[in-house]
């Protein structure tokens, strides 16, 4: 008999009975590439209690991102730095951080922002740039990682939540959800089943952050 888990099936890590609720608002800067599934896990969970936030503005690169779309149904202002303006990775981070800072932003929040960041936005927030990523870092970093994990014949895979630092796909492991992969999964069966479990982890990790952001300035 085989197992058969079905789309909820995961295992997460830490396993968080409830979430931390910062006492004031936490604002989120959101950059999306693309379908903005993420982000709207996260306004959804802001919708719902879960996170004391609110989401003054999501910036993306491309000018058909259903991610923008979906900011502007929930009134979160957009703003479009289509990096193929920029001739320099540092001058279009420059332009982030300068558009982040205009909205006051406390944490940033990389939901699907298919761009390698520079120090430049690194150095302007630090520890506070957050990323998911649908592997269990440290294995199959990059791109195409799904594509990675089959290839690898791997059992287990799933997605990680973790701060972002220079090296591409490093820095502290927030949260992870490990998602078993099926011997019939394809690379489209396979992310639609560790999406669903982003969706479910970012958020958490989030208010982890946001959580332990308000308590280090409480305590500077």
């Amino acid at each position: 008999m085989t197992f058969r888990p079905d789309s909820s099936f995961s295992l997460v890590s830490p396993h968080i009975s409830g979430l931390p609720f910062s006492d004031t608002p936490i604002k989120l800067g959101i950059l999306a590439s693309g379908n903005g599934s993420n982000f709207e896990a996260i306004a959804q969970a802001i919708e719902n209690g879960q996170i004391n936030a609110q989401i003054p503005v999501l910036i993306y690169n491309n000018p058909g991102a259903k991610a923008a779309t979906r900011a502007a149904n929930r009134g979160v202002e957009t703003v479009l730095l289509n990096h193929r303006e920029y001739k320099k990775r540092e001058t279009l981070d420059q332009q982030i951080v300068q558009t982040l800072r205009q909205y006051d932003v406390d944490l940033v929040i990389l939901a699907g922002w298919m761009r390698l960041v520079t120090s430049v936005l690194i150095d302007a927030f630090p520890n506070r740039i957050i990323n998911i990523h649908p592997s269990l870092l440290p294995s199959f970093k990059g791109i195409h990682a799904v594509e990675q994990a089959l290839q690898a014949k791997v059992t287990i895979t799933g997605c990680t939540v973790h701060l972002v630092c220079l090296e591409v796909d490093s820095g502290p492991i927030l949260m992870q959800a490990a998602v078993p992969v099926l011997p019939d999964d394809t690379p489209e069966t396979l992310h639609a089943r560790i999406q669903i479990q982003e969706h479910r982890v970012l958020p958490q990790a989030i208010a982890i952050a946001a959580n332990t952001l308000q308590t280090n300035l409480i305590l500077s």
